[in-house]
């Protein structure tokens, strides 16, 4: 049979064996009145005002945003907002590019991501997590780092955050307090925020908000320098909004996660020897670094010793920027990856990302559809397929003719599990 996986901005087409079991959340349609519902969240949201009668005139205004990596489409979210607070001059409005240790974005991309009329008029920033002169501590973190966030974000006088929730591989679910931590944090900050002990913490995984330490540290942080106003929303596989959770950061954000998890988490009644899945598309799939959540996601349900393929378009390459492709330089095997960044003295940003892929290589091979060349993926220890109808017969040697077969066509936006224990968020 053929399933379609989300891939690039035009999908991917894979033919697969009759028995192949397809791994979907529930599908929900768009909102025929997605700007009209938009309004209505920011006038009747959840534990706060409306957001009209909480701006004053004279107020600072930050709007903190997620950058080109996720697909929240601030190119409505954020016009919205101004509409509604358009008693504020719009000379009192900064946007935040939460970059965390990603790239900045360029003023192309600010259109894609906002609309033209936006970065027109409205002052835009990219968040710089290692120039000090940006940034500002705060305090101290339990968690036993000094906490820096973007100064411009602190100094505001009203803090507003935008994202998307769906699951999360290691903050259970994205959105709500991510959109500050680690969106707008400094380095020292993040890299506690993710570093190996947080990170290899059973708990740290999809779709579990219980004693999540990832999850504790970013709520810490945010209500050390709250945001005041939170509009997040959901979105189906065709990118559309699908519900709006707008007010109180912390309740907003759980209702939301309640409400993804209700739909995208998917029961399998066993593991299977080969999953394919996807990177859930663009913008998701634009370099092999945030592939790794694809392949943290088909691991939840890939028995050891399995096989995944994943297809990802990595128009972005690598990616060149950042230290994800210079670690595998470090060491010869996924183990030794894992050995060397468990060291307490070795640190590199961008080796939180390493680790989750390393993890999933231990425990089953991992192939690469995408556009990168052979040796790119060879050099962080993947293996290419050019063609994964191809491979599949190829790994019939390997696991019998009956093999067991799983596909998650929208890859992360899927939480497959086997057991019965099923994480609650929000509890």
């Amino acid at each position: 049979m053929k399933t379609q996986l989300l891939y690039g901005k035009n999908g991917l087409e894979v033919e697969v064996p009759d028995h192949a079991f397809i791994v979907e959340p529930k599908d929900l349609p768009g909102l025929d009145e997605d700007l009209e519902e938009l309004k209505q969240a920011l006038r009747n949201p959840i534990g706060t005002p409306p957001l009209r009668e909480m701006v004053k005139a004279t107020d600072k205004v930050a709007i903190a945003i997620s950058d080109i990596t996720r697909p929240t489409p601030n190119h409505k979210l954020v016009p919205v907002l101004i509409e509604e607070l358009n008693h504020v001059p719009i000379e009192n409005f900064v946007i935040i590019n939460g970059t965390g240790t990603h790239r900045d974005q360029t003023r192309e991309e600010f259109v894609q991501m906002l609309g033209e009329w936006v970065v027109d008029n409205v002052r835009i920033i990219n968040n710089q997590c290692q120039n000090k002169e940006t940034l500002v501590n705060i305090g101290r973190s339990k968690f036993g780092c000094d906490v820096y966030l973007n100064k411009e974000y602190v100094e505001a006088d009203f803090k507003i955050v935008t994202g998307f929730i769906e699951p999360h591989f290691f903050a259970g679910f994205s959105g709500g307090p991510k959109g500050i931590m680690p969106g707008i944090a400094g380095l020292e900050t993040i890299m506690t925020f993710h570093n190996a002990r947080m990170i290899g913490d059973a708990r740290s995984t999809w779709g579990n908000m219980q004693d999540n330490p990832v999850q504790d540290m970013t709520r810490e942080i945010n209500s050390m320098c709250k945001a005041n106003f939170m509009l997040n929303v959901t979105l189906n596989k065709e990118k559309e909004i699908t519900s709006v959770f707008a007010g109180e950061l912390f309740e907003a954000h759980d209702r939301g996660c309640e409400f993804v998890k209700e739909h995208a988490m998917i029961k399998c009644e066993d593991r299977f020897d080969v999953v394919i899945t996807s990177n859930s598309g663009y913008p998701l799939d634009q370099n092999l670094y945030q592939t790794v959540k694809g392949m943290s996601a088909a691991h939840k349900i890939v028995k050891e010793g399995g096989t995944i393929i994943i297809a990802s378009e990595c128009s972005d390459g690598l990616p060149n920027h950042g230290n994800y492709s210079k670690i595998f330089e470090f060491a010869d095997s996924p183990q030794a990856l894992l050995d060397l960044i468990n060291d307490p003295n070795f640190k590199m940003f961008d080796q939180w990302q390493v680790q989750k892929q390393a993890v999933t290589q231990v425990w089953a091979d991992v192939y690469v559809y995408s556009t990168l060349k052979d040796e790119q993926v060879e050099s962080a220890m993947l293996k290419p397929t050019h063609n994964i109808e191809q491979t599949l017969v190829e790994l019939k040697q390997k696991y019998g003719e009956d093999m067991s077969i799983a596909v998650l066509p929208l890859g992360p936006l899927t939480i497959p599990y086997v057991d019965e224990k099923v994480p609650v968020a929000g509890k």
